[in-house]
C-alpha cells in the first residue's frame, strides 16, 4: 500500500504545534516563512531542529548564511503567521510595515513575539524536496510567558490554563 500525501496531509492535521517564523540574511536579501517544524533537540549542547522545503527563498538564505532566527508567535499574530505563510500574493516583501529587532545574527525577529531564537547550522540533512537542519542555539530572549499561537486542523486556537 502506498500511502498518499494528501492522506498523511489530513492525519496531521491531529497534530497540535506552536506556530513560528523562520527568517534568514544573507547579502543584503533577507526572507522568512512560517513553519510549525521548529522543535528543540537538546538543551545540552542547545539544539534546534526545522525541515524547509529546498525551493524556497527562506531555504536559499539559511543555506548561504549557515544561521536562520525564529520568532514564536503570540496569539494576537495570527496576521503574521498569514503573511510569511504566503496567503497574501499581492505583498511581496513580507517585512515591509512589519517591526523587527535582532539579537545577534543579521535575521530579523518579529516584535511581539514571545521567544526570540538565534541559530547557527551544524548539520542539515536532505530528504526528497525537503531538507532537516540541525542548529545551535547561540542566543534566546523569552521566558514563556504570553499566550502562544497555536495551530491545529487548519484553525489557530487560543490556549486557555488549567
Amino acid at each position: 500500500m502506498t500511502l498518499d500525501s494528501e492522506q498523511l496531509r489530513r492525519a496531521m492535521r491531529a497534530w497540535t504545534t506552536g506556530v513560528s517564523v523562520l527568517t534568514a540574511a544573507h547579502d543584503g536579501q533577507q526572507f522568512g516563512m512560517t513553519v510549525n517544524s521548529f522543535s528543540s533537540v537538546s538543551l545540552e549542547p542547545p539544539l534546534v531542529s526545522v525541515t524547509l522545503r529546498k525551493l524556497t527563498h527562506t531555504y536559499d538564505l539559511v543555506e548561504k548564511s549557515g544561521e536562520f532566527a525564529v520568532t514564536v508567535l503570540a496569539a494576537d499574530q495570527g496576521n503574521l503567521s498569514d503573511r510569511f505563510a504566503g496567503k497574501f500574493p499581492n505583498i511581496t516583501d513580507r517585512f515591509d510595515g512589519v517591526p523587527t529587532e535582532k539579537l545577534l545574527i543579521d535575521a530579523p525577529l518579529l516584535r511581539g513575539g514571545i521567544a526570540y531564537f538565534n541559530c547557527r547550522v551544524i548539520h542539515s540533512i536532505p530528504y526528497g524536496e525537503n531538507t532537516l537542519f540541525i542548529a545551535e542555539v547561540i542566543a534566546v530572549r523569552g521566558e514563556g510567558a504570553g499566550e502562544p499561537l497555536v495551530y491545529h486542523n487548519r484553525v489557530f486556537w487560543k490556549l486557555t490554563p488549567p
